[in-house]
């Protein structure tokens, strides 16, 4: 399960404009930290997941936060501090919250998807979560602040339609991309492999998520000067 967690290191690299996942986002992620599993880490997903794909599975925890056995999901998937933090000042706020946020559930069920104590089942459902959350992390509205929702309230209009800030990210600029899933995911899993080992030397989450902080405070601070933005 090593080699799928430096697969899913990619991910901090991709250009800015592909931090943005809805259900296309997500499973291009999938697509992504598939085509760069070894071997083994890929008969090590096969045996969990059996002919589901990462792609497929990556958008299951939107689908079961709704669910009543499920709602304790719903704080799984973002990460709020204040913005202004440094580097060091951002991971030791966000590695000393307590309560359930994207950050200690990861690492919690990355522990769980590597423990042979538990079932199959219990350990599938640890990888369903992995993909999916290492996806959530890298769309920097997801480490937005708590007061307007991770960009929730901050109300723009993109391209003449009426939207918000975390839902431009997550799928308003996937969509004006027009490509599948299986588009993006390829286009975007081509990375020589001295510069794949470069990005790959740090797996710590908390790194990434100090990478899409640091992009939301930028956003942030582009949706203050202009409600219209023109990304591309």
């Amino acid at each position: 399960m090593r080699k799928l967690l430096f697969s899913l290191a990619l991910l901090a690299v991709l250009p800015l404009r592909l931090w943005a996942w809805g259900v296309d986002g997500h499973r291009a992620v999938g697509i992504i930290a598939n085509n760069h599993l070894t071997e083994k880490a890929r008969r090590q997903v096969t045996a969990l997941l059996g002919t589901q794909t990462l792609a497929l599975v990556s958008t299951q925890p939107d689908e079961m936060r709704y669910l009543p056995e499920y709602k304790e999901t719903a704080p799984w998937h973002y990460v709020n501090t204040a913005l202004g933090l440094g580097h060091d000042q951002y991971l030791q706020a966000v590695k000393g919250q307590t309560n359930p946020n994207a950050y200690n559930v990861l690492l919690a069920k990355i522990k769980e998807m590597r423990d042979p104590a538990k079932t199959q089942a219990q350990r599938a459902e640890a990888l369903i979560f992995v993909v999916h959350i290492v996806g959530d992390i890298h769309q920097p509205m997801h480490t937005g602040r708590a007061e307007d929702k991770g960009g929730n309230d901050i109300k723009l209009t993109y391209r003449g339609k009426d939207t918000n800030l975390h839902s431009l990210w997550d799928s308003g600029l996937l969509d004006y991309q027009g490509l599948t899933y299986t588009e993006m995911g390829q286009q975007y899993s081509v990375v020589p492999a001295p510069l794949a080992k470069t990005w790959q030397a740090s797996t710590d989450p908390a790194d990434w998520l100090f990478e899409s902080y640091t992009a939301a405070t930028q956003l942030y601070a582009e949706a203050a000067q202009n409600p219209n933005p023109d990304y591309r």
